[in-house]
């Protein structure tokens, strides 16, 4: 069942499209990649999603509802590619202060913030204030933010930037996990090669458009390549 729909969606920024006219679905409990070269419209494209921005034109659903919509914001945890924390409080009061947004109760705010610390290595700093948390930290703790209230999908642009291959392996044999044993979808943000190596489905962006959609190993087939690099030099393009 797809979890995600765009049909015909598009969008423009001072008459430049930044989107053009898009039509993608997204199945349930599914890690999604979408890979392309900085500048191609990821961001924008799941902002959109996610409901930050409008359409110029089409439609987005999620989990059958049409996207904005204000009772998705439980459903939905949303990493950015900017982090956007109080850098005057410590780890654990971000994360107190979203999961207070989500109404946890006391009890539950401390599991979902143990479990949310837990998963990104971040347990031993959360009394630290954020304004001395390294980029890589700081990225861990907005993974952990968007974790706090347990949705049914996650959305991470480019989670994994500026964090060790250590901590980075981690993070992804926790998402194959939500996936698998909690039924997650999750939409990723990417131009790694090794992360859309990961990923179950990929959608290849360049200048706003789709210009491939598949499975790694079959994108790989088809255009006879080794890696994404020469998937995308064979389309016609580069990353």
């Amino acid at each position: 069942m797809n979890v995600i729909n765009l049909q015909h969606v598009s969008k423009s920024f001072k008459k430049r499209h930044v989107i053009k006219p898009t039509t993608l679905f997204i199945e349930e409990k599914k890690i999604f990649g979408l890979l392309g070269p900085s500048g191609c419209g990821k961001t924008t494209l799941i902002k959109l999603i996610v409901g930050m921005l409008k359409v110029d034109s089409g439609e987005i659903t999620v989990l059958g509802k049409q996207v904005p919509n204000a009772s998705l914001l439980r459903e939905i945890g949303y990493m950015a590619q900017s982090d956007a924390l109080y850098s005057e409080l410590t780890g654990e009061q971000n994360l107190e202060f979203f999961a207070k947004l989500f109404g946890f109760s006391k009890s539950e705010r401390k599991d979902r913030i143990q479990y949310a610390a837990n998963i990104v290595q971040l347990t031993e700093a959360l009394k630290v204030p954020v304004s001395s948390y390294s980029g890589g930290m700081k990225r861990r703790l907005s993974l952990a933010i968007a974790l706090i209230q347990n949705p049914k999908i996650l959305i991470l642009d480019e989670p994994t930037v500026g964090i060790d291959p250590l901590l980075k392996k981690s993070i992804w044999n926790e998402l194959e996990r939500l996936k698998d044993e909690e039924d997650k979808t999750i939409v990723i943000t990417t131009h790694v090669m090794d992360e859309a190596e990961k990923c179950d489905y990929l959608a290849m962006m360049r200048d706003g458009e789709l210009i491939a959609t598949g499975e790694p190993t079959e994108l790989k087939a088809q255009y006879n390549a080794q890696n994404f690099d020469e998937v995308f030099l064979k389309i016609g393009g580069d990353l």
